[in-house]
């Protein structure tokens, strides 16, 4: 059978899917690309680009088209976030962020006020950013010191965040607080906090391996006021909150890698048909050809498990195993992607001149953030082992 014949995941999308991809693939060609080498420099995103992602809806894309959005789906959001990362990891972080970690949980926890206020202003102008990480809290991410005090009707923050992704830009954050460190993690709450309020201030911004153009700040919290109002889901519930925002997060996650890993992979196909070696070009070596069959294949196979977690998701599944699992594979195959890519350009793979180096560096961070390795690990062991006869 020909291989043009061959079925790809790829015909299992829409119409609406398709065209919808393709518009952010034009997208991340046309305005993310030429920006991309002056944002690694700089370590910062462009900020002209930030408004072309409200305009094109992509800060918004599963929120419901009342408060802005575009009424999508989750599955939409891992499209996105692959083509985006296929050109620049660091900036469809910014885009996964918004979608998975922010208008998520408001969307699905807040109160009518809160979503017509909220989500308004990040589907059209406001970058949001999710904080739950500390010092002291990263794989036991319960362990929070942040601390939150009820006084009247404003409640008093105090404490230390770390790691928060788009902590440059944002305007509006999901904080994580224990408002009663007796109850454990059942006394966890999540606030919506805006970047004026009082007691609140962005500090620190990381230096970081990969995906640089990303900020990644802590955030200090010195009697920040919030108001009552502000208060996302049921106090003491803030941990359900986090655990259903993280399981998404992990498909955007998942997104980011294989578009990492396609990126990487792409680029070194094109050098390998245009160097040459012995008289021929290295494509038509043998052992090249198989090294690189083999990443395809893992490639193919981490993109299914990755489509797969969205759609279950999106038929109202409960994806803690399928999120952990996509995220793991991905993670592990993009780290192997990119290194082979690397070597597929021989020396010129470890400079700057070409962009192996560079999607090398971006794929490490998809084995840490939002959970390590050995964090799905232990979920997934979790759910398979319950499932085994005693």
């Amino acid at each position: 059978m020909p291989t043009e014949n061959l079925p790809s995941p790829l015909t299992l999308l829409s119409e609406e899917e398709l065209m919808f991809r393709d518009a952010v693939a034009g997208f991340a060609d046309e305005e993310v690309r030429p920006r991309v080498a002056a944002m690694e420099a700089a370590a910062k995103i462009d900020a002209d680009l930030l408004p072309k992602y409200f305009d094109l809806g992509l800060m918004g894309i599963e929120v419901a088209e009342e408060y802005g959005g575009a009424a999508g789906t989750l599955f939409m959001v891992t499209l996105a976030v692959e083509e985006i990362s296929k050109v620049d990891a660091a900036s469809a972080i910014v885009c996964d962020v918004q979608n998975t970690l922010v208008n998520y949980p408001i969307s699905r926890y807040g109160s009518d006020a809160q979503k017509s206020k909220y989500l308004s202003l990040l589907t059209s102008k406001i970058v949001g950013a999710y904080a739950l990480s500390e010092s002291g809290s990263g794989s036991d991410a319960f362990g929070l010191a942040t601390r939150a005090e009820k006084r009247g009707d404003r409640w008093f923050l105090n404490g230390q965040k770390l790691w928060i992704t788009n902590g440059a830009e944002a305007g509006i954050f999901i904080v994580f607080a224990n408002v009663d460190p007796s109850a454990g993690y059942k006394g966890i709450t999540a606030f919506i906090v805006e970047k004026e309020f009082a007691g609140f201030r962005v500090g620190k911004k990381e230096d970081k391996l990969g995906i640089r153009a990303s900020s990644t700040t802590e955030l200090l919290l010195d009697n920040c006021e919030v108001p009552d109002e502000n208060v996302l889901g049921p106090v003491g519930q803030g941990y359900k909150i986090a655990i259903n925002t993280l399981n998404e997060g992990r498909i955007g996650i998942g997104a980011q890698m294989i578009g990492v890993a396609q990126g990487a992979l792409t680029a070194a196909i094109s050098y390998l048909a245009e160097r040459k070696q012995f008289g021929k070009s290295l494509s038509q070596f043998q052992g090249i050809q198989f090294q690189v069959a083999q990443a395809a294949t893992e490639l193919e196979a981490a993109r299914l498990m990755v489509y797969n977690a969205a759609r279950l998701k999106d038929a109202g599944q409960d994806i803690a195993r399928e999120g952990a699992m996509a995220k793991l594979f991905s993670s592990q195959v993009c780290e192997r992607v990119t290194s082979l890519c690397v070597e597929l350009f021989g020396g010129y793979g470890y400079t700057k001149d070409y962009p192996a180096e560079k999607f090398y560096r971006d794929a490490k961070i998809g084995t840490i953030y939002e959970g390590t390795s050995n964090m799905q690990l232990q979920t997934i062991a979790k759910a398979v082992l319950k499932q085994e006869p005693s």
